[in-house]
């Protein structure tokens, strides 16, 4: 269920008369808004609201032809039909929001003079998104609608009440009488503000534009029924939407908790008749071996073999040296799987793509960090394109290949994200390389390429904490990937592991469809 669009549906209903019935006993809208103005004209007589406030003030009424009509304070008088968005009810009438309140935006505050904590003596200090810290002073007092007038922030709708201080970016609207708060609060959200903010790299909201919109103004006593059922549908909107969130918690659990019995040989029961890991791993290095004859990879001349020694304890071989590595061991396995570092299971050296010239236009892609989605797997429609002029720089092996896993190796908010190439990603059929953002995991044919990509999913929530250097530009280096640990099960094992995975993430999918 999307619930900020049963919310924006509700406040809708409400702006166009349709939430509440009518009832003929209340005292049409017009009445109360003649009554506004005889209070402005008061004020202004007690002083309290100068001629300049009210030199823009109109009055819409319908005439004998059935169209609305503005009168302004000159006599002039203008057909608005055509600028009136729908229909209201009979005993409603249209209004500048000028007519129903008043506003002012509050004075600038210097940030070193805001605590961001609350202390004996301060006051809440509203900014456009709310409370921003608190301060030792008030400029207001009593309960406000708060709009939003900067940047992101214009249109946004908060509430304050009691003492505080409102800056330069925050609003405050001050209401007529028999105008109800409640109501007013949810109209000058269903009225969409930020529609009239001006600017474009800093938007902003002129409260003289904002005070010019149009607003269709019930009868009180509808203001006060709408408010209430307002009020009453988004507090059960509100509980849809935390269980809903609650849910997608526990799937996001589910997922990482099926992953994490994958790796640990604990999701699917073990078949004794399966050939051992070691098997596979021999066959490997007999792959491995083949392919440095051939000249296509280097022989390293400390490769790690590591084995279970007589005293039940880990061992790794590096070279002519031996040491223990029972500490590094993260949890029990299988007796038919093997440990082994995650480069010992790669055919291609583990590294970050390059650093690609970029082309309007070409017939070579460019996989990037963002093409490596959050939610939606890989979008290779987020690519961009590789100037041909430097293909040479990109050996065959350079391309990506179906079945390769990819790390985000750098980026606040990306770094770690681990995803699954498929050929059947690349929907223009163009060859694709990988940029200087992103690491490509790709293993011995021998290994199922899906079972890496689920170790490596599984491991997600502790690569995205590993990255090293400045918070803005923290990278996740190739060593850390090369020397991670990997279970290695039997070669139909990883094939029975993937097959229930693909099925459980298949039924957990449809789950998550049917909250959206």
């Amino acid at each position: 269920m999307d619930t900020k669009a049963l919310r924006q549906k509700i406040l809708d209903l409400a702006i166009r008369g349709k939430l509440v019935p009518q009832d003929p006993s209340d005292e049409p809208a017009s009445v109360l808004l003649e009554k506004i103005r005889e209070e402005k004209a008061r004020m202004v007589k007690e002083g309290n609201l100068k001629k300049k406030d009210i030199k823009n003030d109109s009055i819409i009424y319908v005439g004998e032809d059935n169209l609305h009509y503005e009168k302004f304070q000159d006599g002039t008088v203008k057909c608005i039909e055509d600028e009136l968005p729908f229909e209201v009810p009979n005993n409603w009438a249209w209004a500048r929001l000028r007519n129903i309140c008043m506003m002012a935006a509050g004075k600038a505050k210097p940030a070193n003079q805001i605590k961001a904590t609350p202390f004996e003596g301060g006051f809440p200090c509203f900014g456009g998104n709310g409370i921003r810290g608190y301060v030792d002073e008030y400029n207001q007092e009593g309960t406000f609608s708060i709009v939003g007038r900067q940047g992101a922030l214009c249109g946004n709708i908060n509430i304050a009440s009691g003492k505080f201080y409102a800056t330069e970016h925050a609003v405050v609207t001050t209401l007529f009488a028999g105008i109800d708060f409640n109501w007013s609060n949810y109209i000058l959200e269903a009225l969409n503000l930020n529609e009239y903010s001006t600017g474009a790299a800093q938007p902003g909201l002129s409260v003289a534009n904002v005070l010019n919109v149009f607003v269709p103004v019930p009868p009180t006593q509808e203001q006060k029924r709408i408010g209430q059922k307002i009020s009453k549908s988004i507090k059960t909107i509100n509980i849809i939407e935390q269980e809903k969130q609650n849910l997608q918690t526990i799937i996001a659990d589910t997922k990482s908790k099926v992953l994490d019995l994958a790796i640990r040989g604990q999701l699917i029961p073990q078949n004794p008749d399966d050939e051992p890991a070691s098997v596979l791993l021999d066959r490997i290095r007999a792959e491995k071996e083949e392919l440095i004859k051939q000249g296509k990879i280097k022989r390293d001349k400390k490769e790690s073999i590591i084995f279970k020694g007589e005293d039940n304890s880990y061992y790794e071989k590096l070279g002519e040296d031996v040491c223990c590595i029972d500490e590094e061991i993260p949890y029990d396995i299988p007796d038919s799987w093997e440990w082994v570092r995650l480069k010992n299971c790669c055919i291609k050296e583990i590294r970050r793509g390059k650093s690609p010239k970029y082309a309007v236009k070409s017939n070579t892609l460019v996989f990037a960090q963002k093409c490596n989605t959050k939610y939606n797997g890989i979008d290779i429609g987020l690519a961009l394109y590789l100037d041909e002029s430097t293909l040479g720089r990109y050996p065959n092996e350079e391309y990506m290949h179906g079945g390769d896993v990819v790390v985000n190796s750098t980026g606040t908010g990306t770094l770690g994200r681990i995803g699954f190439y498929r050929t059947t990603d690349n929907i223009p059929g163009f060859p694709i390389v990988p940029d200087s953002h992103v690491t490509v995991i790709r293993g011995f044919r021998s290994i199922r390429a899906f079972y890496l990509y689920i170790f490596m999913k599984a491991n997600q929530s502790v690569l995205e904490k590993k990255g090293e250097g400045s918070t803005n530009q923290k990278e996740l280096k190739p060593i850390t990937l090369k020397e991670m640990l990997v279970p290695m099960p039997p070669a139909s094992e990883q094939q029975r592991i993937e097959n229930a995975i693909i099925t459980a993430f298949s039924f957990i999918e449809t789950i998550e469809k049917s909250l959206n």
